[in-house]
């Protein structure tokens, strides 16, 4: 018993340091929300409330030795409960069908999508033949050119012909699923169009749209001033508007670590609002009047605060900037509470503000490198407040920031790797050449230039901007071009993500030497389970467009091109750096146009598309050998003989999504990716709507 015991007494007497623990406990039971294969009733909604009601009655009321012990378990229900009521609050309609037609809406957004087209997202949508209760609330459109998106504006009322679908769910089991994350973005329906975009009604005026509005025009008057992908660049870190960078720009800041910098997240909150606080302060300092009987420190920080929300309001709502602003409020207001402003109890409280506000947060890989990296910086300046005394003077910049790279970079590269597959090798490189350049010349001349602009007089201010911005261009372009930049790294097993998650914060936060040593072994063992995990041995894309064969030099893809969304996940999932014209050129056998052979162990598999592939795959089938496996981007015909052949038409795709083969022992194990996913609330509302059309016709 006293065994027991002892452990409850030490949790109960390092009460006041288990801050930190908070937000884990909170994840706890964040996280087995998005990993349930249906959504929870009733009865798990009852288990739940019963078990956060008893355990913050006993972290109450309790003896003392159970309150610590109550409120983790408390924690762990409420963010279950916080999850579910989340994922219900943001419902709305998602499109059911494909649709094409007239599509009416209001331009709320303008951006770039990912083969590199403008892109606009709609709300306050009209689609033809659609009743307004099965319209969704947003819609987003890729553009055929740069000219259609010419003279677009945020705001303007506008008509094109389009096609819409509804977001599609993961290429391949266990893969990344965008359904969920177009579900609490409010986005029901994404597609193309390669008509013009005809104005309806010009921007309205609305408030929302005001700052919308405002950062456009921003945007489009630094990259004027500056030019090229620099002005870009530059609009972007200042106004979020990431539309003018271009592919090759994003792709070298990606190959060189350094597109964090692109992304307003903690860091350019961090550093506005540093040099606000810091300028306000050194400068109220410089006026004995003031300084002795203002508290400059409070003053700066209030200024501060007030700069980091304009700054949000210029950016706009985007997740990572609402993040970094929220992480910046809690450690100014620290400051103006007289309390520390960096320390692990300030990241605790802002994990805290934004996991109850945004549970989904917890999945998203911004959310885990952002507290990842902070957590790691504090952890690491412990020991070198300590040891920097002993380093000389002017060489402690440099030190401080090598060491900062370095704790950052090793804190968040396995999240990246395993989000993104892929390790830029030299990042610590471009990140110590690029950093000081943002923080000493881009961050400081942006602000100074939004302070004189309505003067007139940001024109220097905006020339060292772009300047700062041209040489940290420069370093990406130069490291990504570097033999062996990037490293292409496979997805691990599911399970290794959260054990290393769960591992580094035992290890870096956890005070018993015991703990900190359960959290690197559990560290340890996930990147065992990551180094042993095996690749599918045959992908099936869940519309029969393509099909991938494991083969010795990487997967053989059925196409050279057509469907290179799905070939680009495979191959990335696999931790191939190859394109896709590559990977077909691997092996297999075109036969003809429109239809591929290769092999899947010793069983031949045909890939057959165009409109005339159900009447060759009927052919070809009449004369397989058995156990010949089909693949159809298209129905089987019916009442046709299939004879030997085990076909996977759309008919069955539909039924399954995207299929994962793998060999085991004598046999093969199929995994469906709807199998993976579940029936959630992302995905189910849709395939609910049209099996009930199916079923009415």
């Amino acid at each position: 018993m006293r065994r027991l015991i002892r452990p409850l007494e030490a949790l109960d007497a390092a009460r006041g340091n288990l801050l930190p623990w908070a937000p884990v406990f909170l994840s706890l039971g964040i996280g087995p929300y998005f990993l349930l294969p249906t959504e929870p009733g009733g009865l798990v909604w009852g288990a739940v409330l019963v078990a956060f009601l008893a355990a913050m009655a006993m972290s109450l009321r309790g003896p003392l030795l159970l309150r610590v012990p109550a409120m983790a378990v408390a924690l762990v229900a409420a963010g279950f409960a916080l999850s579910v009521w989340r994922a219900n609050a943001v419902s709305a309609p998602v499109l059911s069908f494909r649709y094409y037609g007239p599509v009416e809406g209001r331009i709320v957004d303008i951006d770039r999508s990912f083969s590199d087209q403008p892109r606009i997202t709609l709300d306050e949508l009209v689609l033809s033949r659609t009743s307004p209760d099965r319209t969704p609330g947003l819609v987003r459109v890729a553009l055929h050119d740069d000219a259609e998106s010419a003279g677009l504006q945020p705001g303007m009322r506008v008509i094109l012909t389009a096609h819409l679908s509804p977001p599609d769910g993961p290429v391949a089991p266990g893969g990344f699923d965008f359904q969920r994350l177009a579900w609490f973005s409010g986005l029901g329906g994404v597609g193309y169009s390669r008509t013009p975009v005809l104005e309806l009604q010009p921007p309205d005026h609305s408030l929302w749209l005001a700052a919308f509005r405002v950062r456009m025009w921003l945007s489009e008057g630094m990259q004027k001033a500056i030019g090229g992908q620099s002005g870009a660049f530059a609009a972007a870190l200042m106004t979020g508007d990431r539309s003018a960078v271009n592919a090759a720009t994003n792709d070298a800041l990606r190959n060189s670590n350094l597109s964090h910098l692109i992304s307003i997240s903690g860091l350019h909150m961090g550093l506005l609002s540093g040099f606000v606080f810091g300028a306000l302060r050194y400068g109220l300092a410089l006026v004995p009047p003031l300084a002795l009987r203002l508290n400059t420190k409070k003053l700066a920080a209030a200024v501060a605060l007030v700069a980091a929300t304009l700054y949000l309001i210029l950016a706009g709502p985007d997740v990572a900037t609402r993040r970094a602003w929220v992480m910046v409020t809690v450690m100014l207001v620290a400051v103006l509470a007289d309390r520390r402003a960096i320390s692990l109890r300030s990241v605790a409280i802002a994990a805290l503000v934004l996991l109850a506000i945004e549970p989904e947060s917890l999945v998203e890989p911004g959310f885990q490198m952002s507290f990842g990296a902070t957590v790691a910086l504090i952890v690491t300046f412990g020991p070198w407040a300590k040891m920097q005394e002993r380093i000389p003077r002017l060489l402690r910049p440099a030190a401080m920031l090598i060491l900062s790279s370095l704790a950052a970079g090793t804190a968040t590269a396995p999240i990246a790797a395993v989000h993104f597959n892929r390790i830029a090798e030299y990042g610590l490189i471009a990140n110590f050449a690029a950093v000081p350049i943002m923080g000493l010349i881009v961050m400081p001349a942006g602000v100074i230039a939004a302070v004189l602009a309505p003067v007139g007089l940001a024109g220097p201010a905006l020339w060292a901007m772009g300047l700062g911005t041209t040489l940290i261009l420069q370093v990406a372009e130069y490291v990504a071009a570097m033999d062996g930049a990037v490293r292409a790294v496979p997805t691990p097993p599911a399970v290794v993500l959260p054990l290393l998650g769960l591992g580094g914060v035992s290890a870096f936060i956890a005070r018993p030497i015991w703990l900190r040593a359960g959290g690197a072994t559990l560290a340890a063992a996930a990147f065992a389970l990551w180094v042993g995990a095996e690749r599918p041995a045959l992908l099936i894309a869940g519309d029969g467009g393509l099909v991938g064969v494991m083969g010795e030099g990487g997967r053989i893809l059925s196409k050279p091109k057509g469907g290179g969304f799905i070939a680009k996940n495979w191959l990335e999932d696999d931790g191939d750096a190859a394109l896709q014209d590559a990977a077909f050129a691997r092996g297999g056998a075109p036969v003809r146009r429109g239809e591929w052979q290769g092999h899947f162990g010793d069983r031949p598999i045909y890939h057959l598309t165009g409109k005339t592939a159900p009447d060759r795959a009927v052919a070809l089938c009449a004369t397989a050998a058995p156990g010949t496996m089909v693949v159809l981007n298209g129905d089987w015909p019916e009442g046709a003989d299939r004879h030997a052949c085990e076909v996977f038409d759309q008919t069955r795709l539909r039924q399954t999504g995207a299929l994962a083969f793998s060999h085991a022992g004598e046999g093969t194990e199929i995994v469906t990716a709807k199998a993976v996913a579940g029936t959630r609330l992302w995905n189910s509302r849709a395939a609910d709507e049209r099996r009930r059309l199916a079923a009415a016709q």
